[in-house]
Parts: C-alpha cells; sequence; structure tokens
C-alpha cells in the first residue's frame, strides 16, 4: 500500500488526504439523522478535543519542522519560524474581520466580521468554513514537503497530519449539521450545508501542496504560516465556545486528550 502511494505526486496524495478530511466532515454532519441534540458538557469536550489535537499538530507536524529545516537552511531560525506563524494569525484575523460568520453557542448580535443580512445559519456555516481553512492548508503542506524527500517516514508524518486533522473533523461536521436543524433545516439540508462546510479543505489542500512543492525554498515558512493560522483558530474560536455552559471543565479534559492523541500519533508514526 505504502509502495503505491509513495509512487503517487505529492499534490495529488494532498488531494486525497484532504478528500479524507472533507468525508470526515461529512461523518460528523452525519449525526444530524440521530441526534437533534447535543448535551452541553459533551459538546464542549468534542470542541476541547478538536482544540488540543490542532494545538498538537501545530507544534510537532509544523513548527518543529519548520524550526529544524529553517536551521539546517542556515537560516535564523526564531525569525523566519516566528514570522511565517505571525502571518499566518494575521491572515486568518483579517479573515475574521472581513467575513461576517457567528460561533456556535453565540447569540445572532453577538455576530463577528461586521454587520450582515445573512441569515444566522448562513454565518454558523462561514464560523466552521474558516476554521476549515488553514485545516486544509497544513494538510496540504505536510503532503506539499515530501518534495524535499519522499520517504517511508515523510509519508508517514504528512498522513498522522491528515489523520489527526480528520479526526478533530467530526466534531466539527456536527458543530454545524445539529445546529442548523434546530435552525428549521430538514435533517438532509443540515447535512449537506454541514458537509459542505469541509469543502475548502481540499481546495487549500491544493493550494498549499503545489505551492511548496513547486518552491521548496518556502517550505519553512509555509509550515509555521499555517501553524499560525491554525492556532488563531483554537485561541480565536474553539477554545471560547467549548467554555459555554456550566460544565466547562470537560472542554479542558477533551484538550488534554485531544492534545496527547495528536502527540503519540506524530511522535510514535512521525
Amino acid at each position: 500500500m505504502f509502495v503505491d502511494l509513495l509512487s503517487l505526486h505529492p499534490v495529488v496524495l494532498a488531494l486525497l488526504a484532504t478528500g479524507f478530511t472533507w468525508f470526515c466532515t461529512a461523518f460528523g454532519a452525519g449525526f444530524v439523522f440521530f441526534f437533534r441534540t447535543v448535551p452541553r458538557p459533551v459538546f464542549n469536550a468534542m470542541l476541547g478535543f478538536a482544540s488540543g489535537i490542532m494545538i498538537a499538530a501545530s507544534f510537532w507536524s509544523l513548527l518543529l519542522p519548520s524550526i529544524e529545516l529553517s536551521e539546517n537552511a542556515g537560516q535564523t531560525a526564531w525569525f523566519h519560524v516566528s514570522l511565517g506563524f505571525l502571518s499566518g494569525g494575521l491572515s486568518l484575523y483579517a479573515l475574521h474581520k472581513l467575513l461576517p460568520h457567528l460561533h456556535v453557542g453565540l447569540e445572532e448580535n453577538r455576530l463577528e466580521g461586521g454587520k450582515s443580512s445573512f441569515q444566522r445559519s448562513l454565518l454558523l456555516i462561514l464560523a466552521i468554513t474558516l476554521h476549515n481553512i488553514p485545516e486544509g492548508l497544513a494538510v496540504g503542506v505536510a503532503f506539499g514537503a515530501l518534495g524535499d524527500g519522499f520517504t517511508y517516514e515523510a509519508l508517514m508524518a504528512a498522513m498522522v497530519v491528515a489523520f489527526g486533522i480528520g479526526i478533530q473533523n467530526i466534531p466539527e461536521g456536527a458543530a454545524v449539521s445539529i445546529p442548523l436543524l434546530r435552525e428549521g433545516f430538514s435533517a438532509k439540508k443540515s447535512f449537506w450545508y454541514g458537509q459542505l462546510s469541509g469543502f475548502v479543505e481540499p481546495i487549500g489542500g491544493l493550494l498549499g501542496a503545489a505551492l511548496v512543492f513547486y518552491v521548496e525554498s518556502i517550505l519553512p515558512f509555509a509550515l509555521s504560516f499555517a501553524a499560525g493560522a491554525m492556532i488563531f483558530v483554537v485561541v480565536e474560536e474553539l477554545i471560547p465556545e467549548s467554555h459555554t455552559g456550566k460544565e466547562t471543565e470537560m472542554s479542558t479534559l477533551g484538550a488534554m486528550f485531544g492534545f496527547v492523541l495528536m502527540m503519540a500519533l506524530d511522535v510514535g508514526l512521525g
């Protein structure tokens, strides 16, 4: 199996990997056919779990390789990695300011990104879509990096990133579809819009993989850029959303388990 994968172009692998993460979003969105609601403690734990995975992936799968590549290239690692990290975070900050969206659990009068006449349901979809942009980019960059050294170990490291992002996409898919059901959408429409929120991941994955593969010199910057974008999403959206309600400790426990799982996958298999 791995021999067959090694024969594929890194950009094709990135498309397959982000297709998998999109499928995971759809799988989570499919919960709408079985549940009309999710208890708040469970929902908090799910968001916390996703946060932990993204934080761990940002360091072990993106920042650490970026530092190592910068040092091997004779660059001032702290400067180049910091520049990429801040650029990624500020880029997501700009998108948040420009694109109206509503976080799960917030009231309509607390929407972000400026005033909008969009329906509440569309604002919820846009919020999760924003989550998925850096995730697709991270997977794409990880596979695009195979152009710098196409080995079994490098392939496994990229697959770990895709697997980790896929796992945390499951609760994100449910975070779109189930609220839409409560907004009055049918289960089928809720599922459709829930899975559609993950459509940006293959797009981001293709762009990230192609850019890194054909312009290898930007790989350290691209890795840290993706990390910065992911950390922005975690701190700006996932953590605050997971601390609504009374039993917020479930979010913390979920984050710890998510972090450990992603760290174990990356260190053990990457």
